[in-house]
Formats: C-alpha cells, sequence, structure tokens
C-alpha cells in the first residue's frame, strides 16, 4: 500500500511540473522558496513511505522488545518506537538502526533498516541481526525469555530431519 501511494506520488511529480511551469513565476521567487518546496515534498515522499500496512502492523505486535543476550557476550536492545507504531529502534554496542517489518512468506518475523541495510529476523527459537551491504551477521543466537524455553524444548525433543530418510518398509 505505501509502495502504491509512494508511486502514485512520484508518477504526479511531472504533471506537477507542468502545472507549476505553465503557472508564471514571480520574479522575486528565492532559492529558500525553492528549497522550501522542494524540501516540503522530500517531506511528503518520507510520510508515505513511513505508513506501514495493517499486516506489518500485525507483525510489529509479535516482535520481543528489551535487551537480549547474544552469543559471544553482545546485547541487542530493540524498543518500540511511542510515536510511530511499527517502527523499533535496534541497537548492538554503538550501531543504532531504526527498522519496520516486512512481510515474509516464511512466517518469520523481519524488520528492515533500508539505509543501513541492516535485517533483524525473529524465529521461533532465536534471532540475530544482519547487515546486507557487508554481507555478514552483527549478532547471532539473540534470545528472548519465551525464545529460550522454545530453545531448550527443541533440544530436548528435536524435530524430524528432513535429510533422514524414511523407514524402509
Amino acid at each position: 500500500m505505501k509502495k502504491l501511494f509512494a508511486s502514485l506520488l512520484i508518477a504526479s511529480l511531472p504533471v506537477m511540473a507542468l502545472a507549476q511551469a505553465t503557472t508564471p513565476v514571480p520574479v522575486s521567487a528565492s532559492r529558500a522558496d525553492i528549497k522550501n518546496k522542494a524540501k516540503n515534498l522530500a517531506v511528503a515522499l518520507d510520510a508515505a513511505e513511513a505508513a506501514l500496512t495493517p499486516g506489518e502492523l500485525a507483525i510489529a505486535e509479535r516482535v520481543h522488545v528489551g535487551r537480549l543476550p547474544c552469543e559471544l557476550g553482545n546485547w541487542v536492545t530493540l524498543s518500540a518506537d511511542p510515536a510511530a507504531p511499527g517502527y523499533f529502534d535496534v541497537q548492538l554496542q554503538k550501531l543504532r538502526f531504526r527498522m519496520f517489518p516486512v512481510e515474509t512468506s516464511t512466517g518469520a518475523i523481519r524488520l528492515e533498516d533500508h539505509k543501513a541495510g541492516a535485517v533483524w529476523l525473529q524465529l521461533a527459537n532465536k534471532s540475530m541481526l544482519m547487515n546486507q551491504k557487508l554481507g555478514k551477521r552483527l549478532a547471532d543466537e539473540c534470545m528472548s525469555p519465551v525464545q529460550v524455553v522454545v530453545a531448550e524444548a527443541l533440544k530436548k525433543n528435536p524435530g524430524v530431519s528432513v535429510l533422514d530418510a524414511p523407514a524402509a518398509k
């Protein structure tokens, strides 16, 4: 929905430019006026991109927030942004990301920060923070208390591997 709105807004830019070109521009138009108009248009585009779909808001409700311990003694802190529902602030040491939910076909919870290239993946038994631009994991085996319980249950009762051959009859 937000991509459709942003596309429509971007598609209307040439029409807006044409309308402005036919309207006589006062000679006294200053650079500040032009910059203000450009800034207002950029704010409108950001607002269009910031709008989340109902599906994305439903994903955001399932995100585990708090200070999550990870492997190698790292900690990742996730906090919901009260001013922008569905958005999260993610911090690993001095790295900070502003993330929003993205729908997936697998059902995994995925948060992304497109500008920084960061991705937070939350599975039933663990979470991880990755940097797509660098192609590496920044933090792995991060677990909320709920994920610790699921991980322990999987250790005690592992599921059937897809690599196991079926029993011969």
